[in-house]
């Protein structure tokens, strides 16, 4: 099991930020390599500002079912392989958490 980061995270990787039944979508640093609820967590609990990782590379964690996923996986709006939504205002995040 994959372990979220986060300020107040409960199991599926909902933070004190992002709470909400569809808020499961971890988010990798590429710096750390560590995922994290939100970037406002993890900018508050590490020593350098979140990095956003490549589009091809698994950047997202399923908090639902720990698949890790791609940028384009993710963006189909729910995981492959649970089928748990995610979140969709989660776009306007976009170019915080993925580069080209």
């Amino acid at each position: 099991m994959t372990l979220i980061h986060g300020l107040d995270c409960d199991a599926a990787g909902r933070c004190r930020h992002y709470h909400t039944d569809n808020d499961i979508a971890a988010l990798r640093c590429a710096d750390c390599g560590d995922y994290y609820a939100c970037y406002q967590c993890h900018d508050a609990l590490c020593d350098h500002l979140f990095a956003p990782s490549p589009k091809d590379s698994l950047a997202v964690l399923c908090g639902n079912c720990q698949a890790k996923l791609t940028f384009a996986e993710y963006t189909k709006g729910q995981c492959p392989q649970c089928g748990h939504a995610f979140n969709p205002n989660c776009q306007i995040h976009y170019d915080r958490y993925f580069k080209a």
